[in-house]
Parts: C-alpha cells; structure tokens; sequence
C-alpha cells in the first residue's frame, strides 16, 4: 500500500462524465489518520480553461497486500478500484472498475515507455476490454494547483 501512495499521473481512460474534457489528470494518494486513503484527482477542463479536482476517499476490500479498493467521490456511493497490474518498481499501473466500462493506463511520470504501454494494452484486450475506446490523456501543462508533487 505504502509503496501506492503519491501522484500518478493519467496516461489513458475510458471516457466517462465525470472525466469528461479533462487533460492533465493526476490522482493523488495519501493515508489518513483511520489508516484509508485519501484520492485527490485534478484535471484540466480544457472547454472551460480552468482545473477542476475531486476528493474522495478509498477503501480497501480485503486485506491491504491485495489492490483491490472501493472510491467514494460522492457520499455513500462507491465504485470498484482494481489493479491489474503493476510493475515491480510502483512507476506504472494498469487499473480497471468494478466491470469491463472503466479502464486507466497511470505512470509516476508524464509519459509511458512503449514497452509498458504494449503489455498493458494486450492484457487488457486479454482481460476483454476494447482498448480502442481509451483515450489518451495530454499531460502538457505545469500549472495544476492542487498538485502537491511539482
């Protein structure tokens, strides 16, 4: 869990609305005091030129070696966060919903190699995702306010 932690950026997603027009997205991971972790995801909505953010909190299922999470943005509500899979140093994550309708490719850094993007887009196609439905995220802009990590 601990290794989780910090800011990953948003390589590619399935397109949803409360994503929707964002570029520049980041999720941001912390552990609060009740030993849950804290999610601030931030993006730029480039139809209305400003950033906009999101916070909600996640909760693991089972046991905490085991990435798989509930989020809650909104209230008592809480949707599946699973990870499918991560490399051995924590720089890059293939990341899916409770079903085959969310999909995110997240690396510690702006950018992915061509390699990871490779494995993790045939994995997902494996798994029965219609990879041709990500979108890929610009990541081209400093500016973001809420990132703690500049």
């Amino acid at each position: 869990m601990n290794k989780y932690l910090g800011t990953w950026y948003e390589i590619a997603r399935f397109d949803f609305r409360f994503e929707k027009d964002l570029d520049n997205v980041s999720a941001q991971y912390t552990l609060n005091n009740k030993g849950n972790i804290t999610v601030l995801n931030s993006g730029y909505n480039y139809k209305k030129g400003e950033w906009e953010k999101a916070q909600g909190k996640a909760k693991f299922r089972r046991d905490k070696d085991i990435a798989e999470l509930k989020v809650s943005f909104f209230g008592p509500f809480y949707a599946g966060y699973n990870v499918l899979a991560l490399d051995e140093n924590y720089q890059y994550a293939l990341v899916c919903g409770k079903n085959l309708n969310y999909l995110w490719i997240l690396s510690r850094e702006k950018t992915i190699p061509e390699e990871v993007k490779t494995n993790y887009l045939r994995l997902a196609e494996e798994i029965g995702f219609d990879t041709t439905n990500l979108i890929w995220v610009k990541q081209d802009r400093n500016d973001n306010p809420y990132l703690v990590e500049k």
